[in-house]
């Protein structure tokens, strides 16, 4: 019998619904898989009993000939920035250390309520703050892949590095990731993974532990595309207890795609050809514009003049808003407490801080409460908020003459983990592709093109119009299936 943890999410779906197998063997079968790979320290918690718990649910229903639900029998991984009920969430940091919600998140509820698994919450960089994760309080992520003759351990990217191990290295079919500002696209490039960043609202922010609140947006990180529609279809939609959540029907994503480009044109932004660029990404680049020509697209060259700008103004805002939503962690509600011997209210609120944030968290604390600052709030938060808005108007031009943008996704394939955490403003240039269209909100995904010489997954980005998730799936699988890629990690934990 093939090896269930080979098989991506719809080819599970379709299995457990045609009797093909049962969605049991399938639990049992990633459970094992996780249990065995704590070398790669992707999974925080693991949660083998509610994923066999609802593979059952989906055996019952199918012998009493009821309709399955979307993800029957699908089990998945879920980054532990997800409040999930009942069940540890900590965000990788040791400030939440045994923080237990009573209350699920609604992207998680949305997914259990499609029949959905859980094999166990998933590693991150805390608080969703990094590029490697090198930041978890619960020690690095180790990428599956490595250099060939090395053994030194690689970056899965981040800060959904637990979630592009567990479904590169096959402990996964999908897992969830949140995006803030690449924080799905930059780890699915470094691990040979698809990934979409939905449009800014698309999913629901309800119950997710928040680093930058007009930033944040969740989405699925999958095998292939098609894996991507699919979860991405069980984890939208409107929720009242989000504001920024948008009242809209989620369209039937999977149904609707399509490798045929006839008369759609393809933006190839100028700006993003940045110097030093390897010459392997150029080339990748090139043969991205070369796929998408081949599916009957038309290639423009546009203009996104204010790009240049993004990567600083993300890294004021993005901080302001931590500095603002951390400020919660004080060590009096829930979580940790550190209270020394005859210590007042602010000396516990100090002691708390400082022994529960790491380094990074506070780098960008500091960094977020001086930009809000009254002397420096104009200079700094008012003049980023500013260049957004500008941002946000390149791409609204751009769309004008072109239905999606190309671009690499990262600018280069994974690094060895401690490479780049002494610099600080080197890590932070690994979302120099990704963060622009964060910052207007719109739809990105990142889907494998290649190897690099040393036998690394390099990624291609797909940057799409608002709520246009389905250009942008339809453009990741075009590529997909002329790319023709799967490499695999050779298992070594």
């Amino acid at each position: 019998m093939t090896d269930l943890t080979t098989l991506g999410i719809a080819a599970i779906r379709d299995g457990v619904r045609d009797g093909q197998f049962k969605a049991r063997e399938v639990a049992e079968a990633f459970n094992a898989k996780v249990a065995g790979a704590d070398a790669l320290n992707a999974f925080l918690v693991k949660t083998p009993e509610h994923a066999l718990a609802a593979a059952d649910a989906a055996d019952a229903a199918r012998a009493a000939g009821e309709t399955l639900k979307p993800l029957a029998g699908v089990p998945i991984g879920m980054k532990d920035l997800f409040a999930t009920k009942g069940v540890a969430t900590t965000a990788a940091s040791k400030i939440l250390e045994g923080f237990v919600p009573p209350y699920e998140s609604t992207v998680s509820q949305n997914l259990w309520n499609a029949g959905a698994g859980m094999l166990g919450k998933l590693n991150l960089d805390q608080f969703a703050m990094g590029s490697s994760n090198e930041t978890s309080a619960f020690g690095n992520v180790i990428s599956p892949w490595r250099r060939p003759n090395d053994t030194a351990p690689l970056a899965p990217g981040g800060s959904s590095g637990g979630s592009s191990t567990a479904v590169s290295a096959g402990l996964a079919p999908g897992a969830t990731g949140t995006d803030t500002g690449g924080s799905i696209r930059q780890p699915a490039a470094f691990t040979g993974i698809s990934g979409i960043k939905p449009t800014y609202g698309r999913c629901s922010r309800w119950g997710t532990i928040a680093f930058a609140s007009s930033l944040d947006q969740a989405g699925p990180m999958a095998r292939d595309v098609r894996d991507c529609a699919i979860m991405l279809e069980a984890m939208a939609g409107f929720d009242a207890k989000d504001a920024t959540s948008l009242k809209l029907d989620v369209p039937n994503w999977e149904a609707a795609l399509s490798t045929d480009l006839k008369g759609k044109k393809v933006g190839v932004p100028k700006e993003y050809r940045v110097d030093g660029m390897p010459g392997e990404i150029e080339a990748l680049w090139q043969q991205g514009i070369d796929w998408l020509r081949d599916a009957g697209a038309e290639i423009v060259e546009v203009s996104l003049p204010h790009t240049k700008y993004a990567l600083p103004a993300y890294y004021i805002i993005a901080p302001a808003e931590a500095s603002s939503n951390l400020a919660r962690y004080d060590g009096v509600r829930y979580g940790l407490r550190d209270l020394p011997e005859g210590a007042g209210l602010q000396d516990m609120y100090a002691a708390t801080r400082a022994a529960g944030f790491g380094d990074e968290v506070k780098r960008r604390i500091l960094i977020g409460t001086y930009v809000l600052s009254a002397g420096f709030y104009d200079a700094y938060y008012t003049q980023a908020q500013k260049v957004r808005t500008l941002i946000a108007r390149d791409f609204e031009r751009a769309f004008g003459e072109c239905d999606v943008l190309l671009t690499p996704t990262a600018p280069s394939a994974a690094f060895a983990l401690g490479e780049k955490q002494a610099d600080p403003l080197a890590m932070y240039l690994n979302d120099v592709f990704t963060v622009p269209a964060s910052l207007a909100g719109l739809p990105a995904m990142s889907v494998p093109g290649g190897l690099d010489k040393d036998g690394l997954p390099l990624g291609l980005q797909i940057i799409g119009k608002p709520l246009d998730e389905q250009g942008v799936l339809n453009a990741g699988l075009a590529i997909e299936q002329r790319a023709g890629f799967t490499a695999r990690p050779q298992a070594w934990w």
